[in-house]
């Protein structure tokens, strides 16, 4: 069985109305991934650190966040997380830009969105606050390429 819990960055959300979060579950559930916690926090770097090292300690297999990638001075989760990312994998963030691109144009310049693994090797994914985007991601991106990420990471 394979185990993802999802981080949202925000400070207007809550578990109750967040779209992106619960989009993402539904996502993961109907692939067979069970989703074992949800958690919502602001943006705030201590929080978001905080946070995503907690559901570290549950032991998923995954961890998706969504929320603060932007390049708004409120945009802080690519700070907070990339640290704690020590092996990334560039080419996520490359094509998610380029799919964006064909979606919203040049906006998607402004994605800080990245992928890696973390130091328990949990495979993890930085994504947008925007439900399209997080949309787009999962079907084309995360959803055709986590077991083979996850495999090759456990070899």
């Amino acid at each position: 069985m394979t185990t993802a819990a999802i981080l949202t960055v925000s400070d207007t959300r809550n578990l109750d109305n967040d779209k992106s979060g619960q989009t993402i579950a539904t996502a993961l559930t109907t692939a067979e991934i069970t989703v074992t916690q949800r958690l919502v926090v602001p943006d705030d770097i201590v929080a978001i650190q905080s946070a995503f090292l907690q559901l570290e300690l549950t032991e998923p297999d995954m961890i998706i966040t969504n929320g603060g990638t932007g390049i708004a001075q409120r945009d802080v989760t690519f700070d907070a997380l990339e640290p704690l990312l020590p092996v990334t994998i560039p080419g996520f963030g490359e094509h998610f830009r380029q799919i964006s691109f064909t979606e919203i144009g040049t906006r998607a310049l402004a994605s800080r969105a990245l992928a890696g693994f973390n130091v328990r090797n949990q495979l993890c994914f930085v994504l947008p606050g925007s439900t399209n985007a997080c949309q787009t991601a999962l079907q084309q991106l995360i959803l055709p390429e986590w077991q083979h990420l996850l495999f090759e990471r456990r070899k």
